[in-house]
């Protein structure tokens, strides 16, 4: 029986788009969800009272960074997570898989695990399955994650294969390593851009015992098409009573097509990362304000936003902000974007339970693509 509790209250017409909600040990989550990254248990400039604003329900966290500081010690002293970052609501960690991927001139790996050389103090690190979740369980997350091996979506059908039959193994480990902690585990479907490899992945790993499953090993390196065809293509394989992660996407038209593929839940550092650049998103499509034309605009970045952002200050100001490189800017247009995310899962959520996702989708996808509608360059561009 799944930790999780997770129950579908609906699936669109037209669509695979599903609503649910989910029991976590720190209280309910409705899917489909977006969760902020929060790497060093902080979603980078935001206090967790502006979170809460934001409508963010569940924050992601991971293993890999906070095992080597401030280290699982830390986390045990303080009887977790939550207490430490004085955040009450549901967290996730990942389990270090694509941080391992991240590194391949610093890290070795064996069927033990990942060798590294800590960037902290230089330290030799070995990181397991059970060391992995053994930093999961100090760190007190609600949601962990297997150990994964993550390679790139392109590689070979040899390299992929042997990539996804170690993270099978890495999975079962991870999973007799929870032992009996209440937190719930999801496992990783793996393959890359291979269908029999996939199938084989998500056909292995729904036979155990799982509280939800990842799809890994997308954004890395395949189009957009393909990305769409293999979510899909995971999703089908799947159990229908348990949630389903795409982990590390994406853009508005990254979620909104991975919802109607049967996603429920997402993370991914675009937010704040474009909006260190000066880009928003809104629901007119992406505005950057580091361009000139915002100088003189004197309206707010989406006139359709409710945030703190969007109800105070202009366009004008935060590209001034963003051209002087203050953090003020970044801080607020995060703010902004992690609002404008939040609302879009509750938008899409709103019409499954309606079943009117399948028109809506179709209209939204035009919507949320168009690139600096107000001030176009030589013709309206397209955030694909």
């Amino acid at each position: 029986m799944s930790r999780l509790n997770f129950n579908l209250m609906a699936t669109a017409s037209a669509s695979q788009a599903r609503a649910g909600t989910m029991q976590t040990l720190h209280g309910p989550v409705r899917t489909p969800v977006f969760m902020p990254v929060g790497t060093q248990a902080t979603v980078k400039g935001m206090r967790v009272e502006e979170l809460r604003s934001v409508g963010a329900q569940v924050l992601l966290a991971n293993t890999y960074h906070l095992l080597l500081r401030p280290g699982p010690e830390v986390f045990r002293h303080f009887g977790g997570i939550h207490r430490f970052m004085n955040w009450d609501g549901p967290v996730l960690t990942d389990s270090g898989g694509f941080q391992i991927f991240s590194l391949p001139k610093e890290r070795r790996i064996t069927e033990e695990g990942a060798s590294f050389r800590s960037y902290v103090d230089g330290k030799a690190i070995l990181l397991s399955p059970e060391v992995s979740i053994a930093t999961q369980r100090a760190i007190g997350s609600d949601i962990m994650m297997v150990l994964d091996v993550c390679v790139p979506s392109t590689s070979t059908r040899d390299v992929a294969a042997k990539a996804m039959e170690r993270t099978h193994r890495w999975a079962l480990r991870s999973l007799a390593a929870r032992e009996d902690s209440p937190q719930s585990l999801f496992a990783i479907v793996q393959g890359a851009c291979d269908e029999n490899l996939r199938r084989e992945s998500a056909s292995f790993l729904r036979e155990h015992p799982f509280d939800g499953f990842a799809i890994g090993g997308l954004a890395v390196g395949e189009t957009k098409d393909e990305r769409e065809h293999f979510c899909g293509l995971a999703t089908a394989m799947l159990p229908d009573h348990l949630p389903r992660y795409l982990m590390g996407v994406g853009t508005p038209i990254d979620l909104l097509e991975a919802v109607h593929r049967g996603v429920d839940m997402f993370d991914c550092i675009l937010p704040s990362a474009l909006a260190q650049q000066g880009t928003a998103f809104t629901h007119k499509g992406l505005v950057r304000l580091r361009r000139s034309v915002y100088k003189f605009n004197d309206v707010p970045i989406d006139d359709e936003c409710s945030c703190y952002t969007c109800q105070n200050y202009t366009r004008a100001y935060l590209h001034h902000l963003t051209k002087a490189s203050e953090g003020l800017g970044w801080h607020m247009i995060t703010q902004h974007n992690l609002h404008f995310y939040g609302e879009l899962m509750a938008e899409m959520r709103r019409h499954i339970i309606d079943d009117s996702f399948a028109e809506y989708r179709l209209a939204k996808r035009q919507e949320i693509t168009i690139v600096d509608r107000d001030f176009p360059t030589n013709s309206v561009q397209t955030l694909s």
